[in-house]
């Protein structure tokens, strides 16, 4: 009951419509699926529409799912293969008992701009505001927390309002509007508030703070039974990472950013920016990163507490390509630096 449960839910939750080119009889399908729609997502898309899951012989069929914590949902009863998702999810899985592990993280730091509205020029300023968030204990949330952190800022003894506004569109609109003093935001949208006279407080990815951002995750289990499947997967979306980074394919990274987004020539551009600066070139996950965000999860859920970096990161497959050249070939092969 519970496969057919989660079979009827992803059929309704899935909007992308999936790779309707037949596989071939020695390849084995697989399903990954991904829950953000940001160009971060370009090496996942790359390695789909440029044929690299079929060039290391996996069948994959990608497929996008509306919220992190349904995709993990679905991996954990076995309905999802491969997740290309944040860590955030992951972590709150284990704290539950699931074996779900984080094969590689492409982003390992906060990459958010905090953005403030005119008036609030120092750190200081914040103090009695109003900072808005998407959610409280998601990734906004803990970049935002990080960020003040790191302007030497706390919420709670600094009197700092946080609220829940919405998605990013919402809290740069807040922030326009007035609705809320300050928020963090993808430069996508912080340089557009920038060009209109608000001011960027602080650009967070210079001040290199940890944190479980955008992974690689499978099942344990999966992993075990099928390592040369997910070898092959970590393989494919390598080399999407490298295609997506390599300057001499940019043209073609932005046409597939515009497809999956939707979106112009400028709003691909800006989040090509982000895309790039973002990017870890290794992506191995970092302890420090998940001892972060286990830090600041705990506080919304005590369980998260006994989960340890190492119950959750499984970088053996990540190290293996590593040790045998194949990711420095890749780079090479891409022109990438």
């Amino acid at each position: 009951m519970a496969k057919l449960f989660w079979a009827l839910l992803i059929s309704l939750l899935f909007t992308m419509p999936a790779n309707r080119v037949q596989a071939a009889p020695a390849m084995r399908k697989i399903i990954v699926a991904y829950a953000a729609m940001n160009a971060r997502v370009a090496p996942l898309w790359i390695a789909r529409d440029r044929g690299l899951f079929t060039k290391y012989g996996v069948y994959a069929e990608t497929i996008f799912v509306r919220g992190a914590p349904i995709l993990v949902a679905a991996m954990s009863s076995g309905d999802i293969d491969v997740g290309y998702t944040g860590g955030t999810a992951v972590i709150g899985a284990a704290a539950g008992g699931s074996d779900l592990k984080i094969l590689a993280a492409l982003t390992n730091r906060v990459t958010y701009d905090l953005v403030v509205r005119p008036g609030i020029k120092t750190p200081e300023d914040l103090r009695g505001k109003t900072f808005g968030v998407q959610s409280i204990g998601g990734t906004i949330w803990m970049g935002a927390i990080l960020g003040l952190e790191h302007l030497g800022l706390d919420p709670e003894r600094d009197k700092i309002n946080i609220i829940v506004a919405g998605d990013q569109t919402v809290l740069a609109q807040a922030v326009a509007t007035g609705t809320i003093d300050a928020t963090v935001l993808d430069g996508v949208q912080s340089r557009r508030l920038q060009a209109n006279g608000f001011s960027i407080l602080a650009s967070l990815a210079k001040a290199n703070l940890p944190i479980l951002s955008t992974g690689i995750v499978a099942r344990e289990s999966y992993i075990q039974k099928n390592p040369e499947i997910v070898e092959s997967v970590m393989k494919a979306l390598i080399e999407g990472l490298a295609f997506s980074l390599s300057p001499r394919q940019k043209p073609d990274t932005l046409k597939i950013v515009r497809k999956y987004l939707k979106v112009d020539a400028q709003s691909a551009e800006e989040g090509y920016k982000d895309m790039v600066t973002g990017f870890d070139r290794k992506p191995y996950p970092s302890p420090k990163g998940v001892t972060n965000t286990i830090r600041l999860m705990q506080t919304r859920n005590p369980k998260v507490a006994k989960v340890k970096p190492e119950d959750v990161i499984e970088d053996r497959i990540l190290k293996k390509l590593d040790e045998t050249g194949f990711i420095d070939e890749i780079y090479a092969k891409y022109g990438v630096k």
